[in-house]
């Protein structure tokens, strides 16, 4: 990657997970996306932003309704766009930011920009990039960094937390639903939850959806994109590369192998 890469996307009802060399911003101007940034979380909207840094394990699951900014950021771009040398602070260490209005109505001009002139992608990125430099640089950066992980686990009950995510398993799960359900903030429970689980809450919901299914894989004789629609996915293609990434087999092979 030579150059800004910024698209406008919708990230999709499905969970991911990965590490990338390059830094990224993930801005919304619509809808909202759950996103954890070793192991702690918040959720991406119109007023929520994120910067992640190269090497530094993510995972994400949207709503599918969103429209999102993901711009890509090559750590050697950096010094040619720094002011006084200092934009690269932006990507010192991940962090979640306020989104003001202003700044949304923004975003959601250069996203018509964008989608008018693609060619523009790398000017249009280049402003984004500098509008949200000047306005983290007139915040504290401590408000801005990510919260140490809380001690001990909390009010986690986690019979109740499975009870309630096994009867929801074909629906849409929002860890600040699973956070009020433990009367705790978003990012208080992620914190907990982590030390408690050694996973985020999306890896978890995760996990539980993909057991599920492969009991329905292995014991009914439903199909595949039935159990898909029982356990939360909105297709057979996007179950099947998440069972193969959980159990390094596909449901198919597995259903023929049994």
């Amino acid at each position: 990657m030579s150059d800004l890469d910024l698209r406008a996307t919708t990230l999709a009802h499905e969970h991911v997970a990965h590490v990338h060399d390059h830094h990224q911003l993930i801005l919304a101007t619509s809808g909202a996306t759950e996103l954890s940034i070793e192991g702690h979380g918040e959720r991406i909207t119109g007023s929520r932003g994120c910067l992640i840094p190269c090497t530094r394990h993510h995972e994400y699951q949207g709503d599918g309704r969103n429209r999102t900014f993901v711009l890509d950021i090559p750590a050697a771009t950096l010094p040619s766009l720094r002011d006084g040398g200092e934009i690269e602070r932006l990507f010192e260490r991940p962090r979640f930011f306020g989104v003001p209005s202003r700044l949304n109505r923004l975003a959601d001009s250069l996203m018509q920009q964008l989608e008018l002139c693609p060619a523009l992608h790398s000017e249009i990125a280049a402003l984004l990039l500098r509008a949200l430099y000047l306005h983290l640089q007139s915040q504290p950066l401590d408000e801005h960094r990510l919260a140490s992980p809380a001690s001990g686990d909390g009010r986690l009950d986690m019979t109740r937390l499975n009870a309630w995510i096994d009867r929801h398993l074909a629906d849409e799960i929002r860890v600040d639903r699973l956070a009020a359900l433990c009367a705790l903030s978003v990012g208080h429970f992620h914190a907990c939850f982590r030390e408690r689980t050694g996973m985020t809450p999306l890896a978890y919901v995760q996990q539980r959806r993909l057991e599920h299914a492969r009991t329905l894989v292995n014991h009914s004789g439903l199909s595949l994109g039935h159990i898909a629609s029982l356990v939360g996915f909105r297709d057979q293609g996007s179950f099947s590369r998440a069972y193969r990434r959980q159990f390094a087999v596909a449901p198919s092979r597995e259903r023929r192998r049994d």
